[in-house]
């Protein structure tokens, strides 16, 4: 016979434990025939009956997960959690970073454009984020099914966040620190190949001497990336901490005093560039651009710092 009983059963058995195949055949026929029983013995049909058993025990693979006591999940509730916390964490951050690191290479080596080079550090993004998502995900599932839960805290209520506040850190000042950070980072390899300042037979100058490719400029590069990292993490933490201002001023130094250093040496323009404009010629006007923009660089830092030290004591008060 081919009853629907026997089709149930069919769609059950070859996913439960196969010792325990022909027990669970026999108890789970058995079960069904009295639900059905029962039924009928109310006056139900017996067709009737017998669908509507089946159909509340429901489907058949998920009953067979139960027998064989089995999941019928990737990440189970005891990982989910930290699964969801850390992936969030990681495509916050690393697909970010390495996208930015091969659109300026790819910039840097003059192998595509400026636009192939935005598309490819894009693609790179993308890449890197479905390979996060997949290996972390395909580890805490293994991790799931091969590793007895332990060493789990439990909750408790000193693990509860504080009320809300007004955030200190806006999404729109975060976005616009981000977006000329970005710029920045751009610009530098960009302006290795479209400077917009010509020969007279249209080729480029650099403003930017050439030869710091090889030295301080992939250091000022991972210093500005670092601070897109930085300004990303902050707006997360949503307020000025200690910690915070220790890292800030750590990349501002990072960047700011190698930068200062090769503009008050004449070391940061390449010298094709200075010999293009009279006016750097003239003088020691080289000089007063030089100390004028090591000046503002310090002015900025100094204030970032500063404004970063009174939000948070606004904060605290």
């Amino acid at each position: 016979m081919n009853t629907l009983t026997d089709r149930y059963l069919a769609a059950t058995l070859p996913s439960v434990p196969a010792a325990r195949r022909e027990e669970i055949a026999a108890e789970l026929r058995g079960s069904i025939e009295d639900m059905i029983e029962d039924r009928t013995g109310n006056g139900q049909d017996p067709v009737t009956a017998e669908r509507e058993v089946l159909t509340e025990l429901g489907n058949p693979e998920r009953l067979a997960a139960r027998y064989a006591d089995r999941r019928l999940q990737l990440i189970g509730p005891a990982y989910y959690l930290i699964w969801r916390r850390l992936l969030r964490l990681l495509l916050s951050l690393v697909p970010a970073i390495v996208g930015t690191v091969d659109a300026v290479s790819s910039a840097a080596d003059g192998s595509v454009g400026v636009g192939g080079a935005i598309g490819s550090g894009i693609g790179t993004a993308i890449e890197v984020a479905v390979h996060v998502a997949f290996w972390l995900t395909l580890t805490f599932a293994i991790l799931e099914r091969t590793t007895p839960v332990q060493g789990l805290a439990d909750w408790n209520v000193d693990e509860l966040p504080n009320a809300p506040v007004d955030r200190e850190i806006s999404l729109a000042g975060t976005a616009t620190a981000v977006a000329w950070l970005l710029f920045a980072i751009a610009y530098l390899p960009l302006q290795h190949f479209r400077s917009w300042v010509e020969t007279a037979d249209g080729t480029n100058i650099p403003i930017i001497d050439p030869a710091l490719w090889t030295s301080w400029l992939p250091v000022l590069i991972a210093a500005l990336v670092a601070s897109v990292v930085f300004e990303i993490v902050k707006y997360r933490v949503g307020r000025w901490t200690w910690p915070l201002i220790g890292v800030n001023v750590g990349l501002h130094l990072a960047f700011a005093v190698p930068a200062a250093w090769l503009i008050l040496s004449d070391r940061l323009f390449n010298p094709a560039f200075v010999q293009h404009f009279e006016w750097f010629r003239e003088g020691d006007n080289l000089g007063t651009v030089a100390t004028v923009s090591t000046v503002v660089m310090a002015v900025i830092v100094i204030w970032d710092v500063i404004d970063g030290v009174r939000s948070m004591g606004q904060q605290r008060g």
